[in-house]
Formats: C-alpha cells, sequence, structure tokens
C-alpha cells in the first residue's frame, strides 16, 4: 500500500467509516494481539522505549525529591495538549448522515457519523464518538461490509483516550480495542491493546471533531499527532478559504475549506490530497470530503444531520 493511502482511507472513516476504501484496497486484518504496540511517530519527535532498568531508576528519582520533582516537570510538559475552542460546538445526540461516491460507483456507502455522549471514562471527562460503515446494493452483493468504530476522546482537547475498530466484513469479524498510552508504559486491560504514543494523539474521529472546534477566523492552521489505527501521522490542517459555497444531498452551505496536509515520518505525503468543508456557522458541521488517492476519488457527502 502507498503512502498515503492508509491514512486518507481512515481519515475517510473519521468523516463516515472509509472502512469502505480500506478493505476495497487492502484485505489484512487487525492483528488480536494484547501485547502492546510501539507506533511509529512522526519526526523529529519519537516514541521511546522503557530501558529495562526504569524502575530502579525511578526509585532513585522519588528517593531525590529535586530530580522527581524535575522528572515530573518534564513528563507534565509532555502531556499538555493543544487546547479545543473552549465553545465547543459538539452536543451529546448530535448525528449526521453521509454517503460515499467512489470514482464513477455512486453511493458505495451509508455512512453515520455520531456524537454519542458526554461519559466519565478512566476518571476524565470524554466525548464518546461513533462512526458506522455499511455497503449499498449493488456493490454489497460482492463485498458485505458492517463496521464500527468507538473514540473515547478527552471531552477538552479531543485527545484519544481508547479508540476502537469492530469490523464485520463478508461475514468475518474483527474487534481491535486500543487504549492509547502517550509517553510512559500504562497496561492496558485484558481486552485491549497498549498503543504507547506521542502525548496529544487524536484519533480519527476525535480529530474530525477537534477541527469543529477550532475558532478558523483567529487561527489559520493547527496540527497534531493522529493515530488511526496502525500507525501514527503527523496532520496539518490549513484554511484555505471562507465562504466557499458547497451543495450535497443535505443542501447548500457556506463553509469553511480546510487543506489536510499529511506527514509519514516527517515527509509530506505527495499520492494524496485531502479537503474538508465545514458548514461555516456555529455548529461547523462537517458537509464535505473530497479524497484524491492513488486508487481511487472519493466524495463523501452529507445526506442529513440530525
Amino acid at each position: 500500500m502507498s503512502k498515503g493511502t492508509t491514512f486518507g482511507v481512515v481519515l475517510i472513516a473519521a468523516l463516515a467509516g472509509g472502512a469502505v476504501l480500506w478493505q476495497m484496497h487492502n484485505q489484512k486484518e487487525i492483528s488480536r494481539a494484547s501485547a502492546a504496540v510501539a507506533v511509529t511517530a512522526p519526526q523529529p519527535a519519537a516514541v521511546a522505549e522503557e530501558p529495562r532498568d526504569s524502575g530502579a531508576r525511578e526509585l532513585k528519582e522519588m528517593a531525590d525529591p529535586a530530580a522527581d520533582a524535575a522528572r515530573r516537570a518534564a513528563v507534565d510538559a509532555k502531556k499538555t495538549p493543544v487546547a479545543a475552542d473552549a465553545g465547543s460546538p459538539l452536543h451529546a445526540g448530535e448525528t449526521w448522515q453521509y454517503s460515499a461516491n467512489i470514482s464513477k460507483l455512486s453511493s458505495v456507502a451509508n455512512l453515520r457519523l455520531k456524537v454519542a455522549e458526554k461519559r466519565n471514562f478512566l476518571g476524565k471527562s470524554a466525548w464518546h464518538l461513533q462512526a458506522f460503515a455499511h455497503t449499498e446494493n449493488p456493490f454489497r452483493m460482492v463485498f458485505a461490509l458492517d463496521d464500527q468504530f468507538d473514540s473515547y476522546s478527552d471531552a477538552a482537547t479531543l485527545v484519544s483516550m481508547q479508540y476502537e475498530m469492530h469490523l464485520n466484513e463478508k461475514g468475518q469479524t474483527v474487534d481491535s480495542v486500543q487504549r492509547m498510552s502517550p509517553g510512559v508504559r500504562e497496561p492496558a486491560p485484558a481486552n485491549a491493546i497498549a498503543a504507547r504514543v506521542l502525548p496529544g494523539t487524536r484519533d480519527p474521529l476525535g480529530m474530525m471533531q477537534y477541527l469543529r472546534t477550532v475558532d478558523w477566523a483567529k487561527t489559520p492552521g493547527v496540527r497534531s499527532p493522529v493515530y488511526d489505527g496502525h500507525k501514527l501521522y503527523d496532520v496539518h490542517a490549513r484554511l484555505l478559504a471562507r465562504g466557499e459555497p458547497v451543495t450535497v444531498p443535505a443542501g447548500n452551505f457556506n463553509t469553511l475549506k480546510i487543506e489536510l496536509q499529511v506527514l509519514d515520518n516527517g515527509v509530506e505525503m505527495k499520492d494524496a490530497h485531502f479537503i474538508l468543508y465545514l458548514s461555516n456557522a456555529e455548529a461547523r458541521l462537517p458537509v464535505l470530503l473530497e479524497a484524491v488517492m492513488p486508487f481511487a476519488v472519493a466524495r463523501v457527502e452529507l445526506v442529513k444531520a440530525e
């Protein structure tokens, strides 16, 4: 699979369940192993493995108050994420229906994105975000797909706490539950994988909602590490135009046109291009995603907002 393809597919999943494209292009299953997963980090930062004598070192630092204070300050600094807009447009129960069109194929899948609820997760206030994807006939006759994605993201920053992929494709099911573990080794529960990521990492669903919280009148661009369940990317979002007219099945919208630049290990992907359109209103609805990738051109259009 070429660079850009993996992220592009999961980016569409962030808007509306792009496992449709993922599975059309790549039939590899996600590992069900419960061992910790070390993911590749964007450059120049890296995810460092803890040395084997880390426990002894920490005990020594704890015995030295000055060293322990310095260590804690360094850890806290690394954990400080980019904050979301205080006037967040997210509301529990928000649901959006989408239609995915790929190249010359119309309505390949029906897709749903949902802000399920705000709840306590691991002792913190978190948004439970969901995406669902179902292939449509006649494509469904050759590729039946019913996938679900779940994200538990920090309510203030939308930094990922846990990302889940529940895939049901051609009668085969795969479940992947990944607990985000930034910076240090944190044991995952028995039914999850520990994914060691950079502090401030978002998953695709959280990243999509985070872009809604940005005050684009004051901020021309933002960046964030994004973990797609397989790999860690560095994503730059840049406002290209304000007041861009867009027509989708849900109606006519005045939008914010946002370009998404994706870096893999510090190198910009050249074989994929993504443009996201958010409604230029307080709700900042995800109206349209256009993705140009090596194997397909995708257009994910808003059909209905509830």
